[in-house]
């Protein structure tokens, strides 16, 4: 069984998609012991409890400094015992000290086909409205694993998605959601399984 933490900042719609993937039998294996969020507020949380699985928050604001919520944020997930960390939407720079602890085992979902409309400050609606800006006639989502980086780590899976004729940074969002990122992400994480076995 692959015990995963999910690190979500809102809606959760891509936590949902893991949590559906996992009740259909789609996605087998796999177990998600906990949800983490920043935000006191985040729905992922009450989607987190509505699938009865634990959700807590922590977040920066709770701590005198960066360097006591790193330590905060790396004891939330030892806690949880995870053999892989699923950042889905979470909008915090991953800790150093995460990253060297969990090398190789927390992975990422962009919404786009990296390298475009990645790294630094490509997060949300921003990337849909570069590419837009950009006149891409193909965007997508990418699964990635994470480094030191923003966005550098190797690529797991990336899915196609058309721009199309009017779309708005909204409109796009939801179809890169809908045909990309709901899909390759659970797909990805069912891919990490199958290798665990």
């Amino acid at each position: 069984m692959l015990r995963i933490v999910v690190c979500v900042s809102g809606g959760g719609t891509n936590l949902q998609a893991i949590i559906d993937s996992i009740d259909s039998g789609k996605l087998e294996d796999v177990e998600i012991v906990r949800v983490i969020s920043n935000n006191p507020n985040a729905y992922a949380l009450e989607r987190a409890k509505n699938a009865g699985i634990e959700g807590v928050c922590i977040s920066p604001k709770s701590f005198e400094n960066r360097e006591a919520f790193n330590e905060a944020f790396l004891e939330g997930l030892k806690e949880a015992n995870p053999d892989l960390i699923v950042l889905a939407g979470f909008l915090v720079v991953i800790p150093l000290n995460v990253i060297e602890t969990y090398r190789g085992k927390i992975i990422n979902i962009h919404p786009s086909l990296i390298p475009s409309f990645c790294g630094t400050g490509f997060y949300g609606l921003k990337v849909h409205e570069e590419a837009l800006k950009r006149g891409v006639k193909i965007t997508g989502a990418t699964v990635h694993f994470v480094d030191e980086g923003t966005d550098t780590g190797p690529i797991i899976m990336q899915k196609a998605v058309e721009v199309k004729e009017g779309d708005t940074p909204k409109i796009l969002q939801q179809r890169v959601m809908e045909e990309a990122e709901w899909i390759i992400l659970p797909e990805s994480i069912g891919k990490i399984a199958k290798e665990k076995k």
